[in-house]
């Protein structure tokens, strides 16, 4: 079973030139942690809004991937960038 996880940020205005390189540097880790499947990246420039579209094993998987880059410091790196928080939905995938 998998679960889509939406990140939906807003980025601080004139600052996702500098968050390129950091996405481009810390994507690959996420992509490797366990229970990630895949990290989709969309950025809609006119609102300075950064979409993190994943697929994860479980929201306990994507949880515990939150919880160690917290203790670590990426996500206070990434937050840096950011006007506030990450809005964080999971949705489970629906057969239909």
């Amino acid at each position: 079973m998998s679960i889509k996880v939406t990140l939906n940020c807003k980025v601080q205005e004139d600052q996702f030139g500098t968050l390129l390189p950091f996405l481009n540097d810390n994507l690959a880790r996420v992509r490797g942690f366990a229970g990630c499947r895949q990290v989709n990246v969309f950025f809609d420039r006119e609102n300075d809004e950064l979409l993190l579209d994943e697929m994860w094993v479980s929201a306990e998987h994507h949880q515990q991937y939150i919880e160690f880059i917290s203790a670590n410091g990426v996500m206070g790196d990434l937050a840096s960038f950011l006007q506030g928080p990450p809005d964080i939905k999971y949705f489970d995938v629906v057969d239909v």
